[in-house]
C-alpha cells in the first residue's frame, strides 16, 4: 500500500492545448497574469470568509471603477451572483422584469425562481435589449394581490444576443424603472466586452446612469472562477452577506476569488482581454460576410457572432470546431471568441466553413 504522506508527482495533461473552438468563452483557460496572482496570494494563512487582505483591497479597486459607495461581494459563479443580487433586491412577493432571451430566464436552470424565490416576467425583444416601452408590457399591477409585484428590471450588458446597450439607453431604462419605484440590476457576465465595444469606462453605463446592483463577471474574461455582486446603491439591497451564505456562494478561501478580480481590474488586463476577444469576433464576422450561404443575424458588437447556415453544414463543421446551435430548428448558431482566440484560429475556422459549404 502506498504511503499516504508521499507527494505524488505524476499529474499529467489530459487534453491537447492546441484544440480550439468557438462554443463559449468559458472554454478558454486562465490568463497567465491571473495564475501568477493566485500564486502570489498563496502561502501562509489569511483570515477566511472574506476578511483577508485581498478581499479588502478588492473593495478599493472596485471604488476606482464604480465610485466610493460600491461594495463587492465575491461569489463562485454568475448564476450565484444573479440569484444573490436579485434576492437582495426583492421581497418574497417580488418579480423581476427581463428580456425573454435573458440568461437568468433561459440558461440558469430556473435558479432565480427556484432558489431565489422570485418571479421572472419576460418580454420578447428583437435584439435582446429592453426599452422603457417594452418594460411597460410587464410593469403594472403593483396593488394586484393576484400578481407578483414588479420590483426589479434586470438587463444584461452585453446581451445574450451579443448586442450592447448605449449609456443613454441604460439611463432611460433606469429613469423609467425608478419612476415606477423599481430597481435596476445589470447582469455583467461580459461587462468588460461591452466597455471595450463602447470604448468607455464601466461606470459610464452602470452607476453613472442609475444602475443599482451589478453582477460583475470574471470567468468569461480570463479568470478560473469567480464573479462578484457589486452593490452600487446601498439602499437597493438588504442582508447581502446573509443571502450570499444562504445561497451557498460564500467562499471560505475567498482570497483566491478576490485576487483574480483584483488582477483583472487593478490594471488594464480586463480591457486588454475584452478588446482582443471583440477584435477576433469582428475578424470572424468580416470573414463570414464574404462567404455565400451564411447570414449574420445580429450586430456584432462584442465577442459573439450569431449566424444562420444550412443545418447539415453546421453538423459537419461541429466535428472540426466545437460550437452550439442557438435555434437548431432555424439553423441558427452562436460562435464565441475568447481572450485567447488567435487570428490563426479564426482563419482556420473560416477555411473549414468554406470547405463544408462547398461540399
Amino acid at each position: 500500500m502506498a504511503d499516504p504522506t508521499t507527494v505524488r508527482t505524476d499529474a499529467r495533461r489530459h487534453h491537447d492545448p492546441q484544440v480550439r473552438g468557438f462554443a463559449s468563452d468559458n472554454y478558454a483557460g486562465t490568463h497567465q497574469e491571473i495564475l501568477a496572482a493566485i500564486a502570489l496570494a498563496n502561502g501562509g494563512h489569511q483570515i477566511a470568509y472574506g476578511e483577508d487582505v485581498y478581499t479588502d483591497h478588492l473593495q478599493r479597486v472596485m471604488h476606482s471603477h464604480f465610485g466610493p459607495t460600491a461594495e463587492a461581494f465575491p461569489v463562485f459563479n454568475g448564476t450565484g451572483a444573479n440569484v444573490v443580487a436579485l434576492q437582495a433586491m426583492t421581497d418574497r412577493w417580488g418579480a423581476v422584469i427581463c428580456a425573454e432571451s435573458a440568461h437568468i430566464h433561459v440558461d440558469e436552470g430556473g435558479a432565480p425562481e427556484r432558489v431565489g424565490g422570485l418571479k421572472l416576467l419576460t418580454v420578447p425583444t428583437p435584439d435582446g435589449k429592453l426599452t422603457p416601452e417594452l418594460i411597460d408590457r410587464q410593469a403594472y399591477g403593483w396593488d394586484d394581490e393576484h400578481r407578483a409585484m414588479p420590483q426589479v428590471v434586470s438587463i444584461a450588458q452585453n446581451t445574450e444576443l451579443g448586442t450592447v446597450y448605449t449609456p443613454d439607453e441604460i439611463r432611460a431604462i433606469c429613469d423609467h424603472a425608478h419612476g415606477h419605484g423599481m430597481k435596476v440590476h445589470l447582469d455583467g457576465a461580459r461587462i468588460a466586452n461591452a466597455a471595450a465595444s463602447l470604448d468607455v469606462p464601466m461606470r459610464t453605463f452602470t452607476n453613472t446612469v442609475g444602475v443599482d446592483v451589478l453582477s460583475f463577471g470574471g470567468t468569461k474574461n480570463g479568470a478560473i472562477f469567480g464573479e462578484a455582486v457589486v452593490v452600487l446603491n446601498p439602499d437597493a439591497v438588504r442582508a447581502m452577506k446573509h443571502l450570499r451564505k444562504l445561497s451557498m456562494q460564500l467562499a471560505s478561501k475567498m482570497r483566491f476569488v478576490s485576487v483574480q478580480l483584483e488582477a483583472l481590474l487593478a490594471g488594464d488586463l480586463w480591457l486588454r482581454n475584452a478588446r482582443h476577444a471583440n477584435a477576433m469576433a469582428q475578424r470572424l464576422a468580416e470573414g463570414v460576410r464574404a462567404v455565400g450561404g451564411v447570414e449574420i443575424l445580429h450586430p456584432v458588437q462584442a465577442n459573439a457572432v450569431f449566424a444562420r447556415l444550412p443545418h447539415a453544414v453546421s453538423e459537419r463543421l461541429q466535428k472540426r470546431f466545437r460550437f452550439y446551435f442557438w435555434d437548431e430548428a432555424a439553423g441558427d448558431v452562436r460562435w464565441m471568441c475568447s481572450f485567447d482566440t488567435t487570428e490563426e484560429d479564426v482563419d482556420a475556422f473560416l477555411l473549414a466553413l468554406k470547405e463544408e459549404l462547398a461540399r
